[in-house]
């Protein structure tokens, strides 16, 4: 799995701290991370893998206290500032359900989920 990962320092000297092991990923974490400027968040962009394969590690972090979301989706992140900083209220992550799930899309959910190894 390729990665990069931006983390906003919310003391000290306030900067983005990075890691990674893809040149393009890093650069995208940290420009991301700049733009949202929000205390104690970090961002995590990855190929080759999928969200859901390593969630429960990422949570299992005990520095992470909040996951707002783990997707290939478009996002959009809801930002409040005051005078102390910025913080993150929340996320948009896709678009407005369009109805309801038939048999057939409860089968190809379930073959995709193992396919990727997330379900037995």
């Amino acid at each position: 799995m390729k990665f990069g990962l931006g983390f906003c320092e919310s003391s000290g000297m306030a900067l983005v701290r990075w890691t990674g092991n893809d040149d393009s990923l890093i650069e995208m974490a940290k420009k991301n991370a700049m733009a949202l400027s929000c205390g104690h968040c970090f961002i995590l962009f990855m190929e080759n893998g999928f969200p859901v394969n390593i969630l429960n590690t990422i949570k299992n972090i005990p520095e992470v206290c909040t996951i707002f979301c783990a997707t290939a989706n478009a996002v959009e992140v809801i930002v409040a500032e005051t005078e102390q900083g910025r913080g993150i209220l929340g996320i948009i992550d896709g678009m407005k359900t369009k109805g309801i799930e038939t048999d057939t899309d409860i089968k190809w959910r379930k073959d995709f989920l193992r396919k990727i190894g997330y379900k037995l």
